[in-house]
């Protein structure tokens, strides 16, 4: 699927002994690109929450003109925790809509798969949630406010992302800064609780990231970033709230391999 616009250009040429008009070639059609990115994390995090320890984490996305697709995986190592996360699989799709050289908007949507959840101990195997974010850059500083809502766990995230890269002309890189905030709520944390289980917290990211060009087609990215969970916490009813555990703070090292073709 993709947004395909046609346009017919017309030209006037004002020359010396005539005026004649020219149509413009239509523009070709875009190509399908797949990038395949093998990684592995130190950490699992995700929302200021830890689900599992190093962790093996490859990606293999497609690009079609302004439509993006693919599936992420996490498959941990090490400390694994039992029923969130071994493995996962997240099926995405997004489609960028530019409305300026420094605007865009970017509809999307996230499938994540649990197949090994325990659903009798208050596991999904699935949610589904949708996105919409908006992209705008000044002095080359992108924004991206970004909001979400997972329909099977019923509730919101807001999340506020800031992106800048410095240049290392003398080393053939760059460096990639990354700054993230966010809030989410889940009214539905705990599949069958009976009354309802609520699920609320902060989180916050600071990372830097390196990309190093071996071939026109590959590189290799290095990343560090701390992310912790704040003010989370769990409710069933009209019990009192509990602080989440798994709201933690975290260094994180990455490395991942990045192919594309």
């Amino acid at each position: 699927m993709n947004k395909l616009s046609f346009a017919l250009l017309s030209a006037l040429t004002l020359g010396s002994l005539s005026l004649s008009a020219q149509t413009a070639p239509a523009p070709a059609a875009p190509s399908v690109a797949v990038t395949v990115t093998p990684s592995f994390a130190s950490q699992y995090m995700f929302r200021g929450q830890r689900l599992g320890g190093a962790s093996f984490q490859p990606t293999v996305e497609l690009g079609y003109g302004n439509l993006t697709a693919g599936v992420w995986a996490n498959a941990p190592i090490q400390n694994k925790v039992v029923g969130q996360s071994d493995p996962e699989f997240d099926f995405y799709a997004s489609y960028t809509s530019v409305a300026s050289d420094t605007l865009s908007f970017v509809p999307g949507v996230t499938f994540y798969s649990y197949p090994s959840a325990d659903e009798a101990n208050g596991f999904y195997k699935m949610t589904f949630e949708p996105s919409l974010a908006v992209n705008y850059t000044i002095s080359g500083v992108k924004l991206t406010p970004k909001i979400y809502y997972d329909f099977v766990l019923d509730g919101p995230t807001f999340e506020i992302t800031s992106t800048y890269a410095f240049p290392l002309k003398d080393l053939g890189t760059e460096l990639g800064f990354t700054a993230s905030y966010g809030s989410y709520l889940a009214n539905d944390f705990i599949k069958g609780s009976a009354p309802q289980t609520k699920a609320w917290g902060n989180y916050w990211l600071l990372g830097v990231a390196a990309p190093f060009q071996l071939t026109k087609e590959s590189k290799v990215t290095l990343g560090f970033a701390f992310t912790k969970g704040d003010s989370a916490y769990v409710k069933t009813g009209s019990a009192p709230k509990s602080a989440n555990t798994s709201a933690v703070g975290r260094g994180v090292v990455t490395i991942s391999y990045s192919y594309a073709f």
